[in-house]
């Protein structure tokens, strides 16, 4: 089986103003997901909100440097993952096609396949 990268993006500002209902709710979703998805499942996480992030990459010089924050600036940011097994892409996608944010307005889901080591 081929391991993928399930990406949860979404908008922090939205996801800072659900309820308490909202949250619970997303909760819920997340544990059927991981119910349905079961042995698929390898791990995953919630992420802290993107201004807890620091980005390095080559400054003018091609030295490391660290600036705070995410890589880029979008209105998007990456809230969560899941890595999964899965036979092929197609299935893949019909797990990440479960998660809650795959559904909703404000979210979506990447699914990138992992490279295998050699």
């Amino acid at each position: 089986m081929a391991k993928y990268l399930l990406l949860i993006y979404g908008d922090e500002e939205k996801w800072e103003a659900w309820s308490e209902a909202e949250q619970e709710a997303n909760s819920e979703a997340h544990a059927a997901f991981n119910a349905f998805a079961g042995a698929s499942v390898i791990g995953g996480h919630e992420l802290q909100r993107s201004r807890t992030a620091a980005s390095v990459r080559a400054d003018s010089e091609g030295r490391p440097s660290t600036a705070d924050g995410p890589f880029l600036q979008t209105k998007q940011a990456l809230g969560g993952f899941y890595i999964v097994e899965a036979a092929n892409l197609d299935a893949a996608i019909s797990l990440a096609e479960r998660l809650p944010e795959a559904s909703a307005d404000s979210s979506g889901v990447e699914v990138r396949p992992v490279q295998p080591m050699d």
